[in-house]
C-alpha cells in the first residue's frame, strides 16, 4: 500500500456478520444491511459489493440512494432520512423507497404528474425516540391517505428503539414495542398493513425475536462490531446465541520520521508531555483532520510490529508523535496499526471510543472519507 494513512476492510466479514446474527435468532426473513454516512465511515462503494447476504440496503438521505443506483445497485434501497418535497420525483425515478412521517410529504406527492413509475413508502411510527415518526394516533389516517393515493404502495411500516443498547433493562423498549404493536395491531383491523414490517436494529434482532417482524435492519453489528457491551452482555445472560462479529476495518498509516529526544524535552503544542529519559520518537502523517481524535492526545497507544507505542503531547491536525524507544528495529515508513491488530495486540473501536470520550460508531464514521479504503483477503488486496 502507497498512501500514508488509509483503511483495510476485510472482505469477508461483512456477510460473516450478516449470517451470524441471523443464526442468533434462526431468522429466515428480509435483511436489511444499513450503509448510510459511507457505510458508517468504511466506504460505501467498497462495502456494498461485498454484501451478497444482504436482500435490502438503506441509507439515509437521498443523494446516498442515488450514489448507490449509480454504482448499479440493483437491490430494495431504503431512504431513512428526510427526502426533500421537492425532490420527491427523483427519489420515484430512481425506484427508492423512502419514510413518510408527515402530511406534508403526502401532499407534495399527490401533487406530482403522473408517472409510470409507483412510488413505495414505509411509514414510520414514532414509540417513543422523538425523532421522526407519526404519532400513534394519527397513523390510521395517515395509513388511509397513502393508500388513497394513485401510484403509491404502502410498503413498508417500521419503528425504531430509543434504549435497547445502553442498558440491562428494556422495559422502555418493551414498552415502544407494544406500541407498535397496537398500531399494527390496529391497521390490520382496517385492512391497511403493508407487507413490509421492521423495527429491529442490531439489538434488538440479536436480543428479541419478536421485534423482528419480516425484516431487520443490521447497521453496527454489519460491520462486526457490539452496541454496546450492554447488549454483549445481556446477549450472555438471557442464553440467546450470542453471534461471532468480526470487524470489518483496520486503519493504518506509516512512521514518516524518526528523532532521537532528549530527555526533559517539551512534545508537541503547549508543551503537554517532557520526555523523562533520553528517548526516540516516531512522527505518524495522522491526526484530528483524518478522525484520529485531539482528545487521543498523551492517553491512547498504537501498534508497530506487535508493540504498544504510546502517543505522547497533542494529536495535531496532520500529524501526532508516539515513543518508540522501547521498539526495538523501528524504521522509516514501517506500517502502524491506529485500529485493529498487531501481532497478538488489538486496538478495537471500542478501545478508542474510550480514548476519544464517546462511542464505536462515531470512531468509524469519524474516519474522514478522504482517506483510501482497499479491500483484502488475508495479505492480498482484493481493490
Amino acid at each position: 500500500m502507497s498512501s500514508l494513512v488509509w483503511v483495510e476492510l476485510d472482505a469477508d466479514s461483512p456477510d460473516h456478520n450478516l449470517d451470524e446474527i441471523r443464526r442468533s435468532n434462526n431468522f429466515s426473513g428480509l435483511h436489511c444491511a444499513v450503509v448510510k454516512s459511507n457505510a458508517y465511515g468504511h466506504g460505501v462503494r467498497e462495502i456494498v459489493p461485498l454484501l451478497a447476504e444482504a436482500d435490502w440496503l438503506a441509507v439515509n438521505s437521498l443523494d446516498e440512494g442515488l450514489e448507490l443506483r449509480q454504482m448499479g445497485v440493483l437491490k430494495p434501497v431504503l431512504l431513512l432520512g428526510h427526502v426533500p418535497l421537492n425532490r420527491i420525483d427523483e427519489a420515484r425515478q430512481a425506484d427508492l423507497r423512502f419514510v413518510v412521517y408527515n402530511f406534508e410529504t403526502l401532499e407534495a406527492i399527490r401533487d406530482l404528474p403522473v408517472s409510470e413509475k409507483n412510488i413505495f413508502l414505509h411509514m414510520k411510527v414514532e414509540t417513543g425516540t422523538w425523532r421522526q415518526g407519526v404519532l400513534p394516533d394519527d397513523a390510521i389516517i395517515m395509513a388511509r391517505e397513502i393508500s388513497e393515493i394513485p401510484g403509491v404502495v404502502f410498503d413498508g411500516i417500521y419503528t425504531h428503539f430509543a434504549n435497547i443498547e445502553d442498558t440491562l433493562n428494556h422495559q422502555y423498549a418493551e414498552t415502544q414495542l407494544n406500541t407498535f404493536q397496537r398500531v399494527l395491531d390496529a391497521l390490520q383491523e382496517e385492512g391497511l398493513k403493508p407487507p413490509v414490517v421492521h423495527s429491529a436494529c442490531t439489538a434488538a434482532a440479536i436480543l428479541f425475536e419478536k421485534t423482528n417482524f419480516s425484516m431487520i435492519r443490521t447497521g453496527i453489528g454489519l460491520y462486526g462490531l457490539w452496541p454496546s457491551r450492554e447488549t454483549k452482555l445481556s446477549a450472555e445472560s438471557i442464553g440467546c446465541t450470542v453471534p461471532h462479529l468480526k470487524p470489518v476495518l483496520s486503519w493504518k498509516t506509516r512512521i514518516v520520521q524518526i528523532k532521537e529526544v532528549p530527555a526533559g524535552s517539551f512534545i508537541g503544542y503547549g508543551g503537554t508531555y517532557r520526555t523523562t529519559r533520553n528517548s526516540r520518537i516516531a512522527v505518524l502523517p495522522v491526526g484530528y483532520a483524518d478522525g484520529y481524535r485531539r482528545s487521543i492526545s498523551n492517553t491512547g497507544w498504537v501498534l508497530i510490529d506487535g508493540n504498544r507505542a504510546p502517543v505522547l503531547g497533542r494529536v495535531c491536525m496532520n500529524l501526532c508523535m508516539v515513543d518508540i524507544t522501547d521498539v526495538k528495529e523501528t524504521f522509516l515508513e514501517e506500517e502502524v496499526v491506529l485500529l485493529g491488530r498487531s501481532g497478538s495486540e488489538e486496538i478495537t473501536a471500542e478501545m478508542l471510543g474510550q480514548w476519544m470520550d464517546t462511542i464505536n460508531y462515531e470512531v468509524v464514521t469519524g474516519i474522514s472519507s478522504l482517506l483510501p479504503r482497499v479491500v483484502t483477503k488475508g495479505a492480498d488486496i482484493v481493490y
